[in-house]
C-alpha cells in the first residue's frame, strides 16, 4: 500500500515540541517522545539508501544537545516492503551518541534496486513518525522516468515553509537540496519588509552548540519533516550553513576563530543530514561533492562551490573586475574541476545534471559595455566556468543541465560557450529554484522577464515569488514546474505552476510550454536578491 499524503503530513506535524528542559538525567527512561525532528532518507545507491533521525526530549536547549542524558541510547530500526511494516525486509540497531548529538545514520546494503520502502525508528518505548525511502535503479537500466523535485533558501525567520509542504504533496521520487538550508543569523539581523514573521532561537551560530540548536529548530519545522519523509534527499551546502560568502579558509568579515566555526558547522550539518559515513567531517574538511546515479537515465554530480573556491576578486557584490576572468581562479578547486570533467568523459548518462549553489550562467547587469557582475556566482569566476562547459561540450555530454539555488528568484537561462557572442550556440540549460521563504513573499512578475534581460537574451525567465522546481525527467525530455507560493508570512498559501519549459533530448536550450502570470500585487517585483541579501545582512 502506498504511503498517503495525509499519513506522512499528519504524522510529521504530530509531535509535540518542548522549548527547553533542566538538565537531563543520567539515566532512567527518557521523559518525553525524542523524535521531535523527524526523519529522513539520503544518498540513494541501487542497493542502499541512508536512514536518518536525531533525538531530541527538548530540541531548542541552548547546549544543543536537545535535552538528550549524557549517554549513549539504544535507537532500533526498521525496513519494510510496505507501509504497515508487515512484510519486513531490514531491521537492526544502532547508538546514538551524545558526541554525535544523538544522531543517527543507518547506511543500509544488500537492498534490490529501484524499490520503494518504509523506515521508521524506535527508542526507549517511542516509535518515530514513518518515512519513504527508494533504491537508484540498477546501474545498467534505463528508467522511463523520475519525478524529482529540488529547492533551496529556506530562512527561518522570514516565513512558513508551506513550500516544503508542496514539495512532499507532489510525491517526488528524488529530492536536490542546493544549499542555504538553514541561516546563521541571530534574530532582528536580517529582516524583511514589514517584520519578520518568526524569530531564531539563539545567538549567531558560531559554536557547535549554537549549530546544532539551529538545525534543531528548523528540523521542528512540520512543513520541512513532511518533505524529508516523502523521498530521499540529496544535499550540499552553500554560505548560510555557516556564515554570508564565506570562500574557504576566508571569511566574510575577519575573524581569527573562523577555522573552529566551520568546523562546529561541518560536523552539525553531517549530525542533521541523511549522508553517507564518506562525508563525516575531518576538522575543517568534509567530503560532499559526490554523484547519484539513477540508472542510465541520470548522473547528478552534487558539487562544492564553496569549500575550495578563491575568496570573490575585488570583494563580494556586483562588479567590473579583472580578477573576474582571471584564468589561474577556480569555484570549485583542481581536484573537484577535474573530478568533473572526468566524470563527463565516462558518462553513459542520457542527462548529466549538476546540483549546485550559485547561479551559473552570465547576469551582466550593466547595458554598457562593462561586464558588472555578480562576484560570488560562477561569474566571478569566469575562467573555471569556461573550463566546467567546454568539459562537457568536449566529453560528448548528451543533456547538460545545471540546478542552482543562492539567489531567491525562479530563474531559467540558456548556457553558451561565448558570453561575448549572442549568436552563440547553446550548450547547455540552466534551471534555478527561487526560495523556499528567504526575502519573504516576493511577487509575481506577469512578463517573466527580468529587466537586464534585453542585454542577456539567454535569460529565458525570471519569478520573484517563493517555491521551488517540480521536474519530471524521461529519455526525451526534461520537463520542469516551477512550483510558486503567494506569500510566506502567514501558514496556508496556496501553489500553482507558474511556468513549464521543457529540454527535449540531444537540443541544449528551453522551449516554453506554459506561462500562468498571477495578478500582481506590488510594484517592486523586480527586487535584486543579491543585492538584498547583502545589505541587510549586517547592519
Amino acid at each position: 500500500m502506498p504511503l498517503s499524503r495525509r499519513t506522512l503530513l499528519v504524522s510529521a506535524a504530530a509531535a509535540t515540541i518542548p522549548l527547553s528542559v533542566s538538565a537531563a538525567p543520567l539515566s532512567g527512561p527518557l521523559r518525553s517522545d525524542p523524535f521531535t525532528l523527524g526523519v529522513a532518507s539520503g544518498d540513494p545507491e541501487p542497493d542502499g539508501v541512508v536512514l536518518w533521525t536525531r533525538l531530541a526530549v527538548a530540541p531548542l536547549a541552548e547546549d544543543g544537545l536537545g535535552g538528550m542524558p549524557a549517554r549513549p541510547i539504544k535507537v532500533e530500526w526498521e525496513l519494510a516492503a510496505d507501509e504497515r511494516f508487515r512484510r519486513i525486509v531490514q531491521r537492526g540497531e544502532a547508538t546514538a551518541t551524545p558526541a554525535k548529538a544523538h544522531s543517527v545514520h543507518v547506511v543500509l546494503n544488500g537492498l534490490a534496486p529501484g524499490r520503494e520502502f518504509f523506515y521508521r525508528f524506535k527508542a526507549d518505548g517511542y516509535v518515530s513518525p514513518v518515512g519513504r525511502t527508494r533504491t537508484a535503479p540498477p546501474l545498467y537500466a534505463l528508467p522511463a522516468a523520475l519525478r524529482m523535485s529540488f529547492a533551496s533558501c529556506s530562512q527561518y525567520e522570514h516565513g512558513y515553509f508551506t513550500a516544503y509542504r508542496h514539495l512532499a504533496a507532489d510525491e517526488p521520487q528524488l529530492i536536490l537540496h542546493l544549499g542555504d538550508y538553514q541561516y546563521e543569523y541571530e534574530a532582528g539581523v536580517y529582516t524583511i519588509p514589514g517584520g519578520n514573521p518568526r524569530d531564531h532561537q539563539g545567538p549567531e551560530t558560531v559554536t557547535l552548540a549554537n549549530y546544532r540548536q539551529r538545525h534543531a529548530q528548523y528540523k521542528t519545522d512540520p512543513d520541512l519533516q513532511a518533505a524529508h519523509a516523502v523521498a530521499p534527499w540529496a544535499v550540499v551546502f552553500d554560505d548560510h550553513e555557516i556564515e554570508n560568502n564565506w570562500a574557504d579558509e576566508v571569511p566574510e568579515q575577519p575573524d581569527p576563530n573562523f577555522p573552529a566555526r566551520r568546523a562546529a558547522a561541518f560536523q552539525a550539518y553531517y549530525e542533521n543530514m541523511p549522508l553517507r559515513r564518506r562525508s563525516l567531517p575531518q576538522g575543517i574538511d568534509m567530503q560532499l561533492y559526490r554523484r547519484i546515479r539513477w540508472g542510465r537515465l541520470a548522473t547528478f554530480h552534487m558539487l562544492d562551490t564553496r569549500q575550495y573556491r578563491d575568496d570573490q576578486g575585488c570583494g563580494d557584490g556586483y562588479k567590473d573586475c579583472p580578477a573576474a576572468i582571471d584564468p589561474a581562479r577556480t569555484i570549485t578547486g583542481a581536484e573537484q574541476e577535474q573530478w568533473l570533467v572526468d566524470g563527463f568523459r565516462r558518462s553513459d548518462a542520457r542527462w548529466d545534471v549538476l546540483g549546485q549553489q550559485v547561479f551559473f550562467g552570465q547576469r551582466d547587469n550593466n547595458s554598457g559595455p562593462a561586464e558588472v557582475v555578480s562576484m560570488d556566482s560562477w561569474d566571478g569566476y569566469a575562467a573555471s566556468r569556461d573550463r566546467i562547459t567546454r568539459g562537457w561540450v568536449d566529453g560528448g555530454v548528451r543533456n547538460p543541465v545545471v540546478l542552482t539555488g543562492d539567489v531567491h528568484a525562479h530563474w531559467a537561462d540558456e548556457l553558451k560557450l561565448d558570453w561575448n557572442d549572442p549568436t552563440s550556440r547553446t550548450v547547455g540549460t540552466e534551471l534555478v529554484c527561487s526560495s523556499i521563504t528567504s526575502t519573504g513573499d516576493g511577487a509575481d512578475v506577469v512578463s517573466g522577464r527580468h529587466p537586464w534581460t534585453p542585454w542577456n537574451p539567454h535569460l529565458r525567465f525570471y519569478n520573484n515569488q517563493r517555491g521551488y522546481v517540480r521536474t519530471t525527467i524521461t529519455r526525451e525530455s526534461m520537463t520542469a514546474d516551477f512550483q510558486v507560493v503567494p506569500y510566506v508570512t502567514r501558514p496556508g498559501a496556496p501553489v500553482h505552476t507558474r511556468a513549464t519549459f521543457v529540454i527535449e533530448d540531444r537540443v541544449a536550450g528551453l522551449h516554453q510550454t506554459a506561462d500562468d502570470p498571477t495578478p500582481p500585487v506590488t510594484t517592486t517585483a523586480f527586487l535584486v536578491e543579491d543585492t538584498v541579501r547583502q545589505e541587510t545582512v549586517r547592519p
